[in-house]
C-alpha cells in the first residue's frame, strides 16, 4: 500500500490593512467622539465593534509573533504582549446595558485596537535592528 502525503491547501494571506484599522477606530475616537458625545446608531455600532473585533482577532497573533522575535527581557516586546493581554481581555468582556454601554465598549475597543496598531509599527520598525543585534553576536 502506498501512503500519500496530503500537502494543505495554500492559503493566500494578505498584509494587513493597518490604515483601515486606524481608520476604523478613529470613527469612535475622533475628536467629537468624547465620553459625552452621542452614540453612533444601534445598527452602525453593532457592525463598527463586530469590525473592530475582526481587526483585533487578525492582528493580535501577528503582534505576537513579531514580539516573539525580540529578546525575552527587551521592553517593546512586553509592551506589546501586555497589550495582546488587554485585548484578549476586551474581547472576553461584554458590553454593557443599552446603547451607551455599547458605545462605550466600542471605544474601549477602538482605543485597545489604535494602541495595538501602535506596537505592531513599533516593533517591525525596531526588528531590523533586534536581527542585526543578533547576527552580530553570533
Amino acid at each position: 500500500m502506498r501512503q500519500s502525503t496530503a500537502h494543505p491547501p495554500e492559503v493566500e494571506t494578505r498584509p494587513l490593512d493597518l490604515s483601515l484599522m486606524r481608520e476604523t477606530a478613529q470613527i469612535l475616537l475622533g475628536p467629537d467622539a468624547a465620553p459625552d458625545a452621542m452614540p453612533p446608531a444601534a445598527s452602525e455600532l453593532d457592525t463598527l465593534t463586530g469590525t473592530l473585533r475582526g481587526h483585533l482577532e487578525l492582528l493580535a497573533p501577528e503582534v505576537e509573533q513579531v514580539a516573539d522575535r525580540y529578546h525575552e527581557d527587551s521592553i517593546p516586546r512586553y509592551c506589546a504582549l501586555a497589550c495582546i493581554a488587554e485585548v484578549r481581555g476586551k474581547l472576553r468582556a461584554e458590553p454593557g446595558p443599552g446603547l451607551s454601554g455599547a458605545a462605550a465598549y466600542a471605544r474601549r475597543l477602538a482605543r485597545v485596537l489604535s494602541a495595538l496598531c501602535d506596537h505592531y509599527e513599533n516593533l517591525l520598525d525596531g526588528l531590523a535592528t533586534v536581527e542585526e543585534s543578533d547576527d552580530a553576536h553570533s
